[in-house]
């Protein structure tokens, strides 16, 4: 059987950690950032942990994680 493919969109934007979750950079800190207050540019500048819920996506899309 061959080997499984990683999604390389998904191994770009995902870091694993020593526990094995997933983090991932938040939405909307790229542009426009005029508009909006620092508090909110604050909170977006951080990563945070993704959901148990998307888990199933992910170990699709990494079958065999990601290279350390």
């Amino acid at each position: 059987m061959p080997k499984m493919k990683t999604r390389k969109c998904a191994a770009k934007r995902l870091k694993q950690t020593g526990t094995g979750k997933f983090r991932r950079n938040k939405a909307g800190a790229r542009h426009i950032l005029t508009k909006k207050s620092s508090k909110r540019k604050r909170h977006l500048s951080g990563g945070t942990e993704v959901k148990a819920t998307e888990m199933s996506r992910i170990k699709a899309a990494l079958p065999y994680g990601l290279p350390r």
